[in-house]
């Protein structure tokens, strides 16, 4: 059952924490009962080892094989005793989304739909560049914020992820490019973006959690400077995001007026523009080094006007800012159409004359509905539809 729309836009200081607790359903179980290593933060699993009556620098030995090596079992661990390897197997297990369905893009992205322990799937991409490879994760199966250009958002809310299921992702994907340890150079998996199903904000807790794990120097080891958390404006946590991780900002912005952000994106009518950039001038961190990504997707007669970006500077006057254009990615049924590239274009131009760096992002995965926004929605169509023809797509 999906939340109420009192549940999706909660009142009170502590709103993101209470909506977050309706959302998150106990984690899924392990069928046989053990204990999922994944996800565990380095004092857990000192505790979880310590109950074995296992030594400290265990854990650190097994935190190794798991993050900087990429076990996905106790036997290979051959510096553990077999008598403990098999201890361990019987309490634990180091497990994966299991990846159900692949699809690749003819500009090299690729889509996974990755399976958990319950049956939930969601899925994150990867998008190769010549300079770096990144990953677009989950944060939730499924979505509540129904942004009215996001096919994604067309879908109802099941779940939260565990910080397993998003740690997860990023380590479904090195399997998938072998990259265990990771080279020091030509990785193919440098940056994380929290850009996928849902809103990471509404799952702080987990995503915290997952990308401390991610970002620790003695395991996956990704820097935080490489890692950027997108939101629609979960005003009371933005603070708390870059207090307890600074990491990049993404702002999905989209509008320049409450009357139009409250139709695209309906969580404006909790959080204005006006409170939602006051949190982004008090960001932690934030410098011209270190600036917001504010996100605009380009819908035709919409918000494309050269008046509106002159009034996006407006807004933005005095937050160190980069400004993505993303063109539209169309969905069977959109209620909107793509700017036209000259709209596109004369909107970056006022941008840029004013000083901003505003990139027109390339469409990345449109063939495989992987692009922005549409996350899901063909599997869920496929799902409905045995029959749809799958001519970029491959099992697993």
């Amino acid at each position: 059952m999906s939340p109420s729309s009192t549940d999706v836009l909660p009142g009170g200081p502590g709103d993101a924490a209470i909506f977050e607790a309706k959302t998150a359903l106990p984690p899924p179980v392990i069928p046989d009962g053990r204990i999922e290593l994944i996800g565990l933060s380095r004092d857990e699993l000192a505790a979880e080892l310590a109950a074995l009556g296992a030594p400290a620098f265990r854990a650190r030995q097994l935190w190794q094989w798991i993050y900087v090596r990429g076990a996905t079992s106790f036997e290979g661990m051959t510096d553990l005793s077999k008598d403990f390897r098999s201890r361990l197997a019987e309490r634990f297990v180091i497990g994966r989304p299991q990846p159900v369905r692949r699809q690749q893009s003819v500009d090299g992205t690729q889509k996974w739909l990755l399976r958990f322990v319950d049956g939930q799937e969601a899925e994150c991409v990867h998008i190769p560049e010549e300079d770096r490879g990144t990953l677009c994760v989950s944060s939730q199966v499924g979505c509540t914020l129904s942004c009215k250009f996001c096919h994604t958002g067309t879908q109802r809310l099941v779940r939260n992820l565990t910080p397993a299921e998003i740690v997860g992702q990023v380590m479904a994907c090195r399997d998938v490019f072998g990259e265990w340890p990771a080279p020091e150079n030509g990785r193919k998996l440098t940056n994380i973006v929290m850009m996928g199903m849902g809103e990471p904000l509404f799952n702080f807790e987990n995503v915290a959690k997952a990308l401390k794990i991610v970002m620790d120097p003695a395991g996956v080891a990704v820097s935080r400077r490489k890692i950027t958390l997108s939101t629609s404006g979960v005003v009371p946590m933005i603070r708390r995001c870059g207090e307890e991780l600074n990491v990049m900002l993404a702002v999905s912005l989209h509008a320049v007026t409450d009357e139009l952000r409250d139709v695209l994106v309906p969580l404006n009518r909790k959080y204005p523009i006006k409170d939602l950039l006051a949190a982004c001038r008090d960001y932690p961190g934030l410098s011209n080094a270190r600036r917001i990504t504010f996100e605009y997707v380009m819908l035709k007669g919409v918000n494309d006007s050269p008046a509106e970006a002159r009034q996006l500077i407006r807004l933005l006057a005095g937050i160190p800012s980069k400004i993505n254009l993303i063109p539209f990615n169309p969905w069977p049924g959109a209620p909107y159409e793509c700017s036209s590239d000259d709209a596109i274009d004369g909107f970056a131009g006022v941008l840029m004359k004013a000083g901003y760096i505003s990139p027109v992002r390339t469409p990345r995965g449109r063939d495989i509905m992987a692009a922005c926004g549409q996350l899901k929605s063909d599997s869920e169509r496929v799902r409905r539809n045995k029959a749809a023809p799958e001519a970029v797509t491959e099992p697993c």
